[in-house]
Protein backbone atom coordinates (compact mmCIF):
# COMPACT_ATOMS: atom_id res chain seq x y z
CA UNK A 1 0.00 0.00 0.00
CA UNK A 2 1.23 3.65 -0.78
CA UNK A 3 1.43 5.61 2.23
CA UNK A 4 0.67 9.36 1.31
CA UNK A 5 3.16 11.66 1.18
CA UNK A 6 3.71 15.09 3.61
CA UNK A 7 1.98 17.02 0.40
CA UNK A 8 -1.07 14.48 0.91
CA UNK A 9 -0.12 13.13 -2.78
CA UNK A 10 0.36 9.07 -3.04
CA UNK A 11 4.48 8.06 -3.44
CA UNK A 12 5.43 5.97 -5.81
CA UNK A 13 4.40 5.71 -9.08
CA UNK A 14 5.26 7.93 -12.61
CA UNK A 15 6.05 10.99 -11.79
CA UNK A 16 3.86 14.26 -13.56
CA UNK A 17 6.01 15.61 -16.22
CA UNK A 18 7.22 18.85 -16.13
CA UNK A 19 5.27 21.55 -17.78
CA UNK A 20 7.51 22.14 -20.29
CA UNK A 21 6.96 19.30 -21.80
CA UNK A 22 3.02 19.11 -21.44
CA UNK A 23 3.12 22.95 -23.12
CA UNK A 24 5.39 20.88 -26.24
CA UNK A 25 3.23 18.14 -26.98
CA UNK A 26 0.48 20.50 -27.81
CA UNK A 27 1.99 21.37 -31.10
CA UNK A 28 1.20 19.39 -33.91
CA UNK A 29 4.06 20.97 -36.59
CA UNK A 30 3.81 19.72 -40.26
CA UNK A 31 0.57 18.20 -39.53
CA UNK A 32 -2.35 18.04 -42.20
CA UNK A 33 -4.55 20.69 -42.52
CA UNK A 34 -8.16 19.28 -41.38
CA UNK A 35 -10.04 18.22 -43.89
CA UNK A 36 -13.69 20.02 -44.84
CA UNK A 37 -16.51 18.44 -44.10
CA UNK A 38 -18.97 19.00 -46.80
CA UNK A 39 -22.05 18.00 -48.80
CA UNK A 40 -23.16 18.98 -52.03
CA UNK A 41 -25.72 21.75 -50.37
CA UNK A 42 -22.93 23.07 -48.15
CA UNK A 43 -20.88 23.95 -51.44
CA UNK A 44 -23.53 25.17 -53.31
CA UNK A 45 -24.24 27.59 -50.81
CA UNK A 46 -20.67 29.57 -50.73
CA UNK A 47 -20.80 28.90 -54.99
CA UNK A 48 -23.80 30.78 -55.30
CA UNK A 49 -23.27 33.53 -52.58
CA UNK A 50 -20.83 33.30 -49.69
CA UNK A 51 -22.78 35.59 -47.33
CA UNK A 52 -25.54 32.88 -47.59
CA UNK A 53 -23.21 30.01 -46.87
CA UNK A 54 -21.91 32.34 -44.19
CA UNK A 55 -25.39 32.61 -42.30
CA UNK A 56 -26.08 29.61 -42.40
CA UNK A 57 -22.76 27.52 -41.63
CA UNK A 58 -20.52 30.37 -39.77
CA UNK A 59 -22.88 32.56 -37.50
CA UNK A 60 -23.83 31.13 -34.38
CA UNK A 61 -26.08 31.82 -33.67
CA UNK A 62 -27.82 31.85 -37.27
CA UNK A 63 -29.65 34.74 -38.30
CA UNK A 64 -33.39 33.69 -38.72
CA UNK A 65 -34.66 32.25 -42.16
CA UNK A 66 -37.87 33.58 -43.82
CA UNK A 67 -41.14 31.26 -44.26
CA UNK A 68 -40.75 28.15 -45.73
CA UNK A 69 -41.18 27.37 -49.42
CA UNK A 70 -44.39 25.55 -50.86
CA UNK A 71 -41.50 24.40 -53.41
CA UNK A 72 -39.41 22.79 -50.98
CA UNK A 73 -42.30 21.35 -49.37
CA UNK A 74 -43.41 20.11 -52.49
CA UNK A 75 -40.14 18.56 -53.42
CA UNK A 76 -39.51 16.77 -50.26
CA UNK A 77 -42.94 15.52 -49.78
CA UNK A 78 -42.51 13.72 -53.70
CA UNK A 79 -38.60 12.34 -52.79
CA UNK A 80 -40.11 11.13 -50.13
CA UNK A 81 -43.08 9.28 -51.43
CA UNK A 82 -40.79 7.61 -54.39
CA UNK A 83 -38.28 6.30 -51.33
CA UNK A 84 -41.41 4.47 -49.64
CA UNK A 85 -43.09 3.25 -52.91
CA UNK A 86 -39.50 1.76 -53.31
CA UNK A 87 -39.43 0.50 -49.78
CA UNK A 88 -42.79 -1.87 -50.83
CA UNK A 89 -42.57 -5.31 -51.92
CA UNK A 90 -42.12 -5.27 -55.75
CA UNK A 91 -45.61 -7.46 -55.85
CA UNK A 92 -47.14 -4.26 -54.00
CA UNK A 93 -45.10 -1.72 -56.04
CA UNK A 94 -48.65 -0.51 -58.35
CA UNK A 95 -50.03 3.12 -58.95
CA UNK A 96 -52.50 2.68 -56.71
CA UNK A 97 -50.88 3.06 -53.73
CA UNK A 98 -49.54 6.53 -54.39
CA UNK A 99 -52.38 8.45 -53.27
CA UNK A 100 -51.68 6.49 -49.83
CA UNK A 101 -47.82 7.00 -49.51
CA UNK A 102 -48.12 10.99 -50.80
CA UNK A 103 -51.13 11.75 -48.76
CA UNK A 104 -48.30 10.01 -46.14
CA UNK A 105 -45.43 12.09 -46.78
CA UNK A 106 -47.35 15.33 -47.83
CA UNK A 107 -45.87 18.70 -46.47
CA UNK A 108 -48.30 21.59 -46.06
CA UNK A 109 -45.88 24.68 -45.25
CA UNK A 110 -45.66 27.17 -47.62
CA UNK A 111 -48.73 27.12 -49.99
CA UNK A 112 -50.89 30.30 -50.26
CA UNK A 113 -53.99 28.68 -49.32
CA UNK A 114 -55.53 25.42 -48.93
CA UNK A 115 -56.48 25.71 -52.85
CA UNK A 116 -53.56 26.20 -54.18
CA UNK A 117 -51.64 23.36 -51.57
CA UNK A 118 -54.88 21.08 -53.28
CA UNK A 119 -53.78 21.93 -56.78
CA UNK A 120 -49.95 20.80 -55.98
CA UNK A 121 -51.51 17.69 -54.29
CA UNK A 122 -53.09 16.89 -57.73
CA UNK A 123 -50.44 17.48 -60.05
CA UNK A 124 -48.04 15.54 -57.44
CA UNK A 125 -49.90 12.39 -57.94
CA UNK A 126 -50.46 13.07 -61.58
CA UNK A 127 -46.29 13.01 -61.77
CA UNK A 128 -45.76 10.37 -59.50
CA UNK A 129 -48.42 8.32 -61.40
CA UNK A 130 -46.56 9.05 -64.91
CA UNK A 131 -43.23 8.07 -62.97
CA UNK A 132 -43.97 4.65 -61.91
CA UNK A 133 -45.46 3.45 -65.04
CA UNK A 134 -42.56 3.57 -66.70
CA UNK A 135 -40.62 1.43 -63.86
CA UNK A 136 -40.38 -2.10 -63.39
CA UNK A 137 -41.51 -2.89 -60.39
CA UNK A 138 -38.79 -5.69 -59.89
CA UNK A 139 -36.42 -3.78 -60.35
CA UNK A 140 -34.45 -3.53 -57.27
CA UNK A 141 -31.30 0.02 -56.96
CA UNK A 142 -28.84 0.00 -55.43
CA UNK A 143 -29.43 2.28 -53.42
CA UNK A 144 -32.60 4.36 -52.77
CA UNK A 145 -32.04 7.57 -50.02
CA UNK A 146 -28.15 5.53 -49.73
CA UNK A 147 -25.50 8.62 -48.55
CA UNK A 148 -21.85 7.99 -49.89
CA UNK A 149 -18.84 9.29 -48.72
CA UNK A 150 -15.42 9.23 -49.13
CA UNK A 151 -12.00 11.23 -48.49
CA UNK A 152 -9.83 13.42 -50.26
CA UNK A 153 -6.71 15.12 -49.80
CA UNK A 154 -9.20 18.28 -48.64
CA UNK A 155 -12.55 16.88 -48.41
CA UNK A 156 -14.65 14.54 -46.12
CA UNK A 157 -17.69 14.39 -48.32
CA UNK A 158 -20.98 12.83 -47.76
CA UNK A 159 -23.76 13.46 -49.41
CA UNK A 160 -27.88 11.34 -49.66
CA UNK A 161 -28.46 10.24 -53.48
CA UNK A 162 -32.13 10.01 -54.43
CA UNK A 163 -31.01 6.62 -56.42
CA UNK A 164 -28.32 4.55 -57.31
CA UNK A 165 -29.28 1.98 -59.94
CA UNK A 166 -27.11 -0.86 -61.73
CA UNK A 167 -27.42 -1.08 -65.48
CA UNK A 168 -25.53 -2.82 -68.20
CA UNK A 169 -22.01 -0.70 -69.27
CA UNK A 170 -20.83 -0.77 -72.70
CA UNK A 171 -18.88 -3.54 -72.05
CA UNK A 172 -21.99 -5.44 -70.76
CA UNK A 173 -20.61 -5.05 -67.05
CA UNK A 174 -23.04 -3.54 -64.54
CA UNK A 175 -21.97 0.04 -63.57
CA UNK A 176 -23.44 2.01 -61.39
CA UNK A 177 -25.94 5.22 -62.40
CA UNK A 178 -26.80 8.34 -60.43
CA UNK A 179 -30.46 9.22 -60.41
CA UNK A 180 -31.76 12.21 -59.34
CA UNK A 181 -35.35 13.52 -59.26
CA UNK A 182 -36.58 17.45 -60.08
CA UNK A 183 -39.95 18.42 -59.54
CA UNK A 184 -39.38 22.72 -60.56
CA UNK A 185 -41.06 23.73 -63.33
CA UNK A 186 -38.08 24.40 -65.41
CA UNK A 187 -36.95 21.34 -67.89
CA UNK A 188 -34.07 20.02 -67.42
CA UNK A 189 -31.14 19.61 -70.49
CA UNK A 190 -27.87 17.21 -71.06
CA UNK A 191 -26.21 20.47 -69.97
CA UNK A 192 -27.42 20.81 -66.77
CA UNK A 193 -26.65 17.22 -66.10
CA UNK A 194 -23.26 17.64 -67.13
CA UNK A 195 -22.51 20.59 -65.07
CA UNK A 196 -24.18 19.62 -61.68
CA UNK A 197 -21.28 19.18 -59.26
CA UNK A 198 -23.38 17.22 -56.84
CA UNK A 199 -23.94 14.67 -59.19
CA UNK A 200 -20.22 13.92 -60.40
CA UNK A 201 -19.40 14.49 -56.20
CA UNK A 202 -22.47 11.48 -56.06
CA UNK A 203 -20.55 9.03 -58.73
CA UNK A 204 -17.12 9.85 -57.74
CA UNK A 205 -18.26 8.75 -53.97
CA UNK A 206 -20.39 6.10 -55.09
CA UNK A 207 -17.44 4.20 -57.62
CA UNK A 208 -15.42 4.13 -54.69
CA UNK A 209 -18.03 2.94 -51.88
CA UNK A 210 -19.19 -0.23 -54.32
CA UNK A 211 -15.84 -0.42 -55.83
CA UNK A 212 -18.01 -0.39 -59.37
CA UNK A 213 -17.92 2.21 -61.99
CA UNK A 214 -20.26 5.19 -61.95
CA UNK A 215 -20.10 7.43 -65.06
CA UNK A 216 -23.22 7.62 -66.47
CA UNK A 217 -25.47 10.43 -64.05
CA UNK A 218 -29.18 11.38 -64.56
CA UNK A 219 -32.24 14.28 -64.01
CA UNK A 220 -35.50 13.11 -63.66
CA UNK A 221 -37.32 15.65 -63.96
CA UNK A 222 -41.34 14.33 -63.04
CA UNK A 223 -43.51 17.50 -64.21
CA UNK A 224 -42.31 16.53 -68.27
CA UNK A 225 -41.24 12.70 -67.58
CA UNK A 226 -38.06 13.65 -69.34
CA UNK A 227 -34.63 12.14 -68.63
CA UNK A 228 -31.13 14.86 -69.01
CA UNK A 229 -28.49 12.47 -68.61
CA UNK A 230 -24.40 13.12 -69.44
CA UNK A 231 -21.83 10.05 -69.59
CA UNK A 232 -19.08 11.29 -67.43
CA UNK A 233 -15.56 10.29 -67.89
CA UNK A 234 -12.40 9.97 -65.35
CA UNK A 235 -10.95 13.21 -66.14
CA UNK A 236 -14.43 15.13 -66.68
CA UNK A 237 -15.07 13.67 -62.77
CA UNK A 238 -11.53 14.66 -61.33
CA UNK A 239 -12.22 18.05 -62.93
CA UNK A 240 -15.49 17.90 -60.69
CA UNK A 241 -13.96 17.15 -57.53
CA UNK A 242 -10.94 19.87 -58.30
CA UNK A 243 -13.44 22.64 -58.98
CA UNK A 244 -14.88 21.14 -54.76
CA UNK A 245 -11.58 21.31 -53.12
CA UNK A 246 -11.01 25.33 -54.54
CA UNK A 247 -14.24 26.15 -52.96
CA UNK A 248 -13.77 24.28 -49.71
CA UNK A 249 -10.30 25.83 -49.63
CA UNK A 250 -11.90 28.81 -50.74
CA UNK A 251 -14.20 28.52 -47.68
CA UNK A 252 -11.53 27.26 -45.26
CA UNK A 253 -9.80 30.85 -46.02
CA UNK A 254 -12.59 32.92 -45.40
CA UNK A 255 -13.36 31.11 -42.10
CA UNK A 256 -9.82 31.61 -40.65
CA UNK A 257 -9.46 35.20 -41.68
CA UNK A 258 -13.14 35.72 -39.79
CA UNK A 259 -11.28 33.39 -36.47
CA UNK A 260 -8.12 36.16 -37.06
CA UNK A 261 -10.10 39.28 -36.55
CA UNK A 262 -11.32 39.78 -40.35
CA UNK A 263 -14.91 41.46 -41.15
CA UNK A 264 -17.03 39.13 -41.34
CA UNK A 265 -18.99 41.20 -44.42
CA UNK A 266 -15.46 41.69 -46.65
CA UNK A 267 -14.49 37.59 -45.87
CA UNK A 268 -17.94 36.42 -47.16
CA UNK A 269 -19.01 38.99 -49.58
CA UNK A 270 -22.58 38.74 -51.05
CA UNK A 271 -23.45 38.34 -54.80
CA UNK A 272 -26.92 40.43 -55.34
CA UNK A 273 -28.91 39.58 -58.07
CA UNK A 274 -32.28 37.60 -59.05
CA UNK A 275 -32.15 34.96 -56.88
CA UNK A 276 -31.95 37.08 -53.40
CA UNK A 277 -35.54 36.98 -54.04
CA UNK A 278 -35.72 33.64 -52.99
CA UNK A 279 -32.89 33.38 -49.83
CA UNK A 280 -34.25 32.48 -46.89
CA UNK A 281 -31.78 35.17 -45.25
CA UNK A 282 -32.96 37.88 -47.44
CA UNK A 283 -34.14 40.27 -44.73
CA UNK A 284 -30.65 40.23 -43.02
CA UNK A 285 -28.77 40.69 -45.66
CA UNK A 286 -28.63 44.46 -46.39
CA UNK A 287 -27.34 43.68 -50.53
CA UNK A 288 -30.57 41.04 -50.12
CA UNK A 289 -33.29 43.55 -48.36
CA UNK A 290 -33.11 46.07 -51.67
CA UNK A 291 -34.54 43.10 -53.66
CA UNK A 292 -38.22 42.59 -53.92
CA UNK A 293 -39.05 39.43 -52.25
CA UNK A 294 -40.54 36.31 -54.07
CA UNK A 295 -43.86 34.86 -52.09
CA UNK A 296 -43.15 31.35 -50.44
CA UNK A 297 -45.75 30.16 -53.11
CA UNK A 298 -44.34 31.46 -56.45
CA UNK A 299 -42.69 28.89 -57.50
CA UNK A 300 -45.34 26.32 -57.44
CA UNK A 301 -48.23 28.74 -59.09
CA UNK A 302 -50.29 27.54 -61.96
CA UNK A 303 -49.14 30.56 -65.16
CA UNK A 304 -51.62 32.26 -66.03
CA UNK A 305 -53.78 31.23 -68.91
CA UNK A 306 -53.63 33.23 -71.75
CA UNK A 307 -56.53 35.94 -72.84
CA UNK A 308 -59.08 34.51 -75.84
CA UNK A 309 -61.56 36.66 -77.22
CA UNK A 310 -65.41 36.32 -76.91
CA UNK A 311 -67.50 36.23 -79.48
Amino acid sequence: MRRPSPTGRPTGGRPPRPRAEQTEQLGFEGMPERLFVCTPSKLGAYADCPRRYRYSYVDRPAPPKGPPWAHNSLGASVHTALKNWYALAPDRRRPEVLGTLLKGTWVREGYRDDEQERDAFRRALSWLESYVAGLDPADEPVGVERVVAVKTAVLAFNGRTDRIDSRPGPDGRPELVIVDYKTGRTGLDGDDARGSQALALYAYAAERVFRRPCRRVELHHLPTGTVAAHEHTPESLQRQLTRAEDTARDIMAAERAVADGADPDEAFPTEPGPRCGWCDYRRTCPAGARTPAKDPWAAVERPAEPATDQD
